[in-house]
């Protein structure tokens, strides 16, 4: 395993033992004299002072040195070069280290080279500049580094980039742009309107060619502190002209009439994309490029969604800003509803239930009813000398104790009175029960739900289960069997015949189900308002089981709520609250005693009360506003004097 190491290590270790003995062959000089030996001992004898590395430094230098080699093996020069400098650094001692990080040093430059060349034949002139630049820094004195990077310079010079050959390919031109004086002017001029013009262009370096269409009237033009695009529209406006670039510093005023923009006015192509858009929503943005920014030459591609437009470069941008203000869609609204469910049961069971029954009956039928029932078992009693025949109390005490009588009324306890015949007996049912228990139980529920809905937009939530409830059932009626005595189906026995009636011959019964949602159902409607807040529409309904079912269908609680709210943003309102409140108390105990004050409290008493609270709170969050002022910038549009 360690042989391949070792063989690296010998290679190595060769290649900087010959570029050691290079590198003293070629520096090597000319026998010196005493006298220059002398004169010149810090160059061939190493300081005293040079501090000695210690073992521990030793050894770690060692391993960096065994894994540059490892590193060189696969050709990573630089990773070596750095191991081995590393190495010198702990033991200057062994010129070694800094040979070998030489002789990376130059293979990493060589290697730099190679990647320079290879990506300047494929035309990839920033990676071939990066390889030589860093060779560059690993071997700063290289001149033949030096040398490729101008070269390299000269022919990226002659090589035209892709921007270059995409620049001298034919372009369309867009809208001529005039530069004029930047700052602000002050004009009070009294002449005629063509002098007007020409000084006011005059003073914002512009060269005003002015159309024989614009009137010599005299005007008076007085305006402060104004750019060259207030002044040009104040000038404009009060002369009843337009203006039309030429150049970046000439322009060309005429006339404001239709047939002088139709032949003055420069024309701009622009192709609106209408991504996502309906037929209907297409031809409402050509309606209103055709109506609103009167652009007569307008076609609207519904198969491709654009709409392509030509008209003056004002009134397109004013269109484009006016379409992004229509694209940016609408408010989306997050409602926050919290359904909070309280339930309080409490139920307290006191007092003492006293005998409220007593039950007479006459003792010889009784014993005599027994004797009868169970003459096997009274010779069983006699013959084992148990009891004498003449003694039925200690007969029917035996009978009672062994069990074998199990419903009998002398199991309980009884007192007689009378004599003879008509001895009877009296027992009591309960004689007093003592009830002393406390029963209560609380629960609270907390539901939450969020609903993210478009400005206008409804949607639905459904917070539950589908419970199913049978609503009808239907039979499927087979044929017993042929129905015509003695005809049997061909080619079958009567067994066989009594078999498949058993099978399709029956009525089955197949029920069919409809299922309902259980919890919560939210239907709602914002509307963010100019205000900033937000009116819904809801209606919310709750559903629940009831706990019992009349003929197999259960019943169903429900609670809803419809209406309509304006709630402010990020405030929660409730929106429903609902307490339920059942208190009840019964009696148990003798009339008349259970009635007088003070006996009331010791006498059986069941108080039993039960309180639940809903509670629905909603909050409307607007995430995104993008019509927050109410309405878009407004954008000025040029009219000619045809359309005033």
């Amino acid at each position: 395993m360690n042989q391949p190491r070792f063989s690296t290590l010998q290679r190595f270790v060769s290649l900087v033992l010959v570029a050691a003995l290079t590198s003293a062959q070629a520096q090597s000089p000319a026998p010196a004299t005493p006298a220059d030996a002398a004169s010149k001992p810090a160059e061939t004898q190493p300081a005293k002072n040079t501090k000695l590395p210690t073992t521990s430094e030793r050894r770690r230098a060692t391993k960096l040195y065994m894994q540059a080699a490892s590193l060189y093996e696969a050709q990573q020069f630089e990773k070596a070069m750095e191991l081995n400098r590393q190495a010198a650094e702990l033991d200057p001692t062994n010129p070694n280290y800094a040979l070998a990080a030489e002789v990376a040093r130059s293979h990493a430059v060589t290697a730099l080279i190679q990647e320079s060349t290879k990506n300047q034949i494929r035309g990839d002139f920033a990676a071939s500049r990066a390889a030589l630049e860093r060779a560059q820094q690993l071997d700063p004195q290289n001149t033949g580094v030096a040398d490729r990077m101008r070269g390299l310079a000269d022919a990226a010079i002659r090589q035209p980039t892709a921007l270059e050959l995409a620049s001298r390919a034919p372009a369309l031109g867009g809208p001529i742009e005039i530069l004029p004086k930047p700052g602000t002017q002050s004009f009070h001029l009294h002449s005629s309107a063509r002098q007007v013009i020409q000084q006011v262009f005059t003073a914002y370096g512009i060269n005003a060619t002015i159309d024989s269409t614009v009137r010599s009237d005299r005007v008076r033009f007085d305006i402060d502190d104004v750019d060259f695009t207030q002044a040009s529209r104040a000038l404009m406006l009060m002369s009843n002209s337009f203006y039309v670039p030429i150049d970046m510093h000439r322009v060309l005023v005429a006339r404001n009439t239709v047939a002088n923009r139709m032949q003055y006015e420069r024309n701009a192509v622009d192709t609106v994309y209408l991504s996502g858009m309906s037929t209907n929503d297409m031809t409402e943005i050509g309606n209103i490029a055709r109506n609103v920014f009167d652009v007569r030459q307008l076609n609207v591609d519904q198969s491709a969604a654009t709409i392509v437009l030509r008209g003056p470069t004002d009134t397109l941008n004013a269109f484009n800003a006016t379409f992004d203000n229509l694209s940016e869609g609408r408010s989306e609204v997050l409602l926050d509803v919290r359904m909070i469910q309280l339930a309080h049961n409490r139920g307290l069971n006191t007092g003492i239930q006293p005998m409220q029954t007593l039950t007479a009956f006459n003792v010889t039928s009784e014993v005599q009813s027994i004797f009868q029932q169970n003459q096997a078992l009274i010779q069983q009693i006699i013959a084992s000398g148990l009891a004498s025949p003449g003694d039925t109390l200690a007969i029917l005490a035996i009978l009672i104790a062994s069990g074998a009588v199990s419903s009998s009324i002398f199991q309980n306890g009884f007192f007689v009175f009378g004599g003879g015949l008509t001895l009877t007996g009296v027992t009591p049912g309960t004689i007093a029960t003592v009830n002393l228990s406390l029963n209560s139980s609380e629960s609270r529920a907390l539901q939450s739900s969020t609903l993210r809905l478009e400005d206008g937009e409804e949607g639905t939530l459904k917070s539950g289960t589908r419970y199913p409830i049978m609503t009808s059932t239907f039979s499927n009626l087979g044929i017993a069997g042929s129905g015509l005595a003695g005809v049997t189906l061909p080619g079958t026995s009567g067994g066989l015949n009594s078999l498949l009636a058993n099978f399709t011959g029956g009525a089955s019964n197949i029920p069919q189900f409809q299922y309902e949602d259980l919890g919560l159902t939210l239907k709602a409607r914002p509307r963010v308002l100019r205000s900033g807040d937000v009116a819904m529409t809801l209606d919310m309904k709750i559903t629940a089981l009831a706990g019992s079912a009349i003929n197999n269908v259960p019943i169903l609680a429900n609670r809803s709520y419809t209406g309509a709210v304006t709630v402010p943003v990020n405030q929660g309102v409730v929106l429903a609250a609902e307490i339920d409140r059942t208190e009840s108390r019964a009696i148990s105990g003798w009339p008349g005693l259970s009635e007088i004050p003070g006996l009331n409290n010791v006498t059986q008493k069941n108080d039993q009360v039960n309180s639940a609270t809903l509670l629905i709170i909603i909050t409307p969050h607007v995430l995104r506003s993008p019509h927050a002022a109410g309405h878009t910038p407004m954008y000025r549009v040029e009219r000619t004097q045809g359309n005033r």
